[in-house]
């Protein structure tokens, strides 16, 4: 059974950091592109960043220089840090797991984790 839990939401003010961790189960953690979501109320859901197997990272514009994924095969755990948040940061976030080179997007998803950020 495909297990991914978030944690690490929160509510933080303007210009403060989060760190989310995602800590997968019943999956080959160690092949997989692992990857970070999030949706804000009346959006669609949009990619965050993602990391693969081999470290590569990709970036949503809008937290490139701000965000970074991470992840620690070991503990079969994704994380991202988030810096510099904005009010727009506000979402819920979601993990996903994807498998590497398919065009199908993630097979598993989260239950999501809440972030806030206030001014």
């Amino acid at each position: 059974q495909v297990q991914l839990v978030e944690s690490g939401g929160g509510l933080v003010q303007t210009g403060g950091s989060l760190r989310l961790s995602c800590a997968a189960s019943g999956i080959t953690f160690r092949v997989m592109t692992m990857a970070w979501y999030r949706q804000a109320p009346g959006n669609e859901r949009e990619l965050v960043a993602t990391m693969t197997s081999g470290g590569r990272t990709n970036y949503g514009d809008s937290v490139k220089g701000r965000f970074t994924i991470a992840r620690d095969n070991d503990k079969s755990t994704v994380y991202l840090q988030m810096n510099s948040l904005r009010l727009e940061d506000t979402a819920v976030y979601y993990c996903a797991a994807e498998i590497p080179f398919s065009t199908k997007g993630p097979f598993a998803w989260g239950q999501g984790t809440q972030v806030t950020v206030s001014s």
